[in-house]
């Protein structure tokens, strides 16, 4: 683990593998970069693993101001740290959001962005949407006690305490809608499930953002990656992206939801390694 102090706030990361260098920045906000890991691309690519403010080890933010564009200055100042001229930033999620803000402030320090699936804005159309394809999964799912569960954790999402073991239970109880074929994969990721984690700042203030009529200011290489079944980031947002960033790629992963990582990790390597190998 290796950290920088930015105007006494701690910033840690972690480094893993050689070659060009990838900022990873993990979703959530709040959840731990170890669900993010990602060893095929770390063959080929230098992935610095970043635990961004307001989770794991680094510090809490004291004025709760998590903005898209103070994730986007502290992740700037961890490339600045590396030395390296420019690098790849890869956000899933949420730090799809963080990797769009990115390379609207700083994009001097890119060579380019992987945005996975994620979207252009925060706010209740995103939760309206998700809510529509959690419907989906239940009535497709019917009968199925895993769909039971998912529409119970969805509906109770929203009165949990600020506490993080109910998160966590909350959260593994959502994880069947999150993957094309839960029960498929579900032994082969025990370990990855055990292993989540993520942290609550109570302080964080709420933080809506939305810079979907600024897409087209974004110049710097753009790969936009996301699984056809994927209820809270969909197509229909990765579309959305790739329609508005000139240049940009699209890449839809036809057996994934959410993680395609862990649901075709071999596809989603070559997808990545073919867009850092091209710029």
């Amino acid at each position: 683990m290796s950290e920088l102090i930015v105007g006494g706030v701690k910033v840690t990361y972690h480094v893993a593998g050689s070659g060009p260098v990838c900022l990873v920045h993990p979703g959530g906000p709040g959840i731990h970069y170890e669900y993010l890991r990602m060893p095929e691309l770390e063959q080929h690519l230098t992935m610095v693993y970043v635990e961004p403010v307001g989770t794991g080890n680094s510090d809490l933010l004291p004025d709760g101001d998590y903005s898209m564009e103070n994730y986007a200055y502290y992740a700037n100042e961890v490339a600045r740290q590396l030395g390296e001229e420019k690098v790849f930033f890869l956000g899933h999620s949420h730090g799809g959001f963080v990797a769009l803000q990115f390379a609207l402030d700083h994009p001097e320090s890119l060579a380019g962005i992987i945005v996975y699936d994620s979207m252009a804005f925060n706010g209740p159309e995103l939760g309206e949407e998700a809510g529509r394809r959690v419907d989906e999964y239940a009535a497709e799912h019917a009968g199925d006690p895993l769909a039971d569960q998912v529409v119970q954790a969805w509906r109770e999402d929203a009165d949990l305490p600020a506490d993080k073991a109910a998160h966590l239970d909350s959260l593994g109880r959502l994880l069947p809608v999150y993957f094309k074929d839960f029960r498929g994969i579900q032994d082969r990721i025990a370990d990855w499930m055990t292993a989540m984690d993520l942290t609550l700042d109570p302080n964080r203030q709420p933080s809506l953002w939305d810079v979907r009529n600024r897409l087209g200011e974004i110049t710097v290489p753009t790969l936009v990656l996301v699984g056809v079944a994927d209820f809270i980031c969909g197509e229909k947002w990765a579309r959305q992206l790739h329609d508005g960033i000139p240049g940009s790629q699209l890449v839809v992963f036809g057996e994934s939801g959410h993680f395609a990582h862990l649901e075709e990790p071999e596809a989603f390597s070559a997808a990545v390694l073919g867009f850092s190998s091209a710029h």
